[in-house]
C-alpha cells in the first residue's frame, strides 16, 4: 500500500494528515529534545543552517527586527529559534494540539511569537499584516496538492522587497525505494493529480506510533516548484542542492555533518535537499 497512487479530494486527505500531524505532537515533544531550548542560545539543528544563507539576502545580514511568518510549523522548534535569531514571528499551522505544543515551548523559552491556526493554502486570509520574511521548514510541500495556491500565499504574505526561503527534500530523493540495497528509484517524480497513499503508524522522529497512520503526499518536481513562484510572481535569487538531510530518509544513510546522507560511495549520485531563496520586487 505504501506509495500507491491514489485520486482522493483535497479535504479528504488534508482531514487524514491532519489526524495524523495530530498524533505526531505528544511524540515529538519528547523526541525533539524540547528541554534544550531552556538554554537561551540553543537553535535548532534545521535553523543553524539555513541561518547564513537566509541572512545573505537580508538587509544587513540579519533577522534583527523583521517581522517572519513560518509556515507549516509544526511544534515551533524552528519558530524559536527564529526569534532567537532576532526575529519578531508568526508562526503557522494546520494543527491546532502543534501549535499548543509551540506556544508551550516558545513561553517555556521566554520567546515571544504569535501562532496562527490555518491551512498553508488560507495564509494570506488568515495573516495580520505582511511580512518581510516568509520561511519554510523542511519536509513540507509535499502535502500540498496546489503549489500553485501555495505560492500564492506567499507573495501575498510577502511585502515588496520581502524574501521567502524554503529548504526542503529534494524531489529526486523522495522517488528513491528508501527500502532497498541501493539507489533505485521506485515512486514517481513527476505529478499526476493523483496523491501517494501511505499507512505508517511510525514518525520520522523517536519510537512512538500513532494511531491515524494513514496519509497522503503528492510529488512536485523541481520544475513545478521553481515554476509556480515564478509565476506568483517572485524572483529567484538563490538556488542550491544539499547531501544531507536532518532526518534519516532510509535505513541505509548514515550519521554525517549536517544530519544524515548516503555512503560516501553513493554521497555524488543523487542530492538530498534542494533550498530556494525568491523576492518580491
Amino acid at each position: 500500500m505504501n506509495g500507491s497512487n491514489v485520486s482522493i479530494d483535497w479535504e479528504s486527505a488534508r482531514q487524514a494528515n491532519r489526524e495524523n500531524w495530530n498524533d505526531r505532537v505528544p511524540l515529538h515533544e519528547i523526541a525533539y529534545g524540547l528541554h534544550r531550548y531552556d538554554d537561551p542560545a540553543h537553535l535548532s539543528d534545521v535553523v543553524r543552517e539555513d541561518l547564513p544563507v537566509l541572512q545573505r539576502f537580508l538587509p544587513d545580514r540579519s533577522l534583527q527586527g523583521l517581522d517572519l511568518c513560518h509556515l507549516q510549523c509544526h511544534i515551533g522548534t524552528d519558530t524559536v529559534s527564529l526569534a532567537r535569531a532576532g526575529a519578531n514571528v508568526t508562526g503557522m499551522d494546520f494543527s491546532g494540539p502543534a501549535l499548543a505544543a509551540a506556544s508551550a515551548l516558545a513561553a517555556r523559552a521566554g520567546v515571544q511569537a504569535r501562532w496562527v491556526e490555518t491551512d498553508v493554502l488560507d495564509a494570506r486570509r488568515a495573516a495580520t499584516g505582511d511580512f518581510d520574511v516568509v520561511y519554510t521548514s523542511i519536509g513540507t510541500i509535499t502535502w500540498l496538492e496546489d503549489l500553485h495556491r501555495w505560492a500564492e500565499q506567499i507573495h501575498g504574505l510577502l511585502r515588496p522587497g520581502g524574501i521567502f526561503y524554503i529548504r526542503d527534500g529534494h524531489p529526486a530523493l523522495y522517488a528513491l525505494d528508501e527500502e532497498a540495497p541501493e539507489l533505485t528509484t521506485r515512486y514517481r517524480y513527476f505529478g499526476d493529480g493523483r496523491a501517494q497513499l501511505w499507512d505508517d503508524p511510525s514518525t520520522y522522529i523517536g519510537d512512538g506510533t500513532v494511531e491515524h497512520s494513514r496519509t497522503y503526499e503528492w510529488p512536485h518536481p523541481l520544475s513545478e516548484i521553481l515554476g509556480v513562484l515564478l509565476a506568483a510572481g517572485l524572483r529567484l535569487v538563490h538556488f542550491d542542492e544539499g547531501r544531507t538531510l536532518p532526518w534519516r530518509f532510509s535505513p541505509r544513510m548514515v550519521e554525517a555533518p549536517g544530519g544524515y546522507a548516503w555512503p560516501e560511495s553513493e554521497r555524488d549520485l543523487i542530492p538530498c535537499t534542494y533550498t530556494i531563496a525568491a523576492q518580491r520586487d
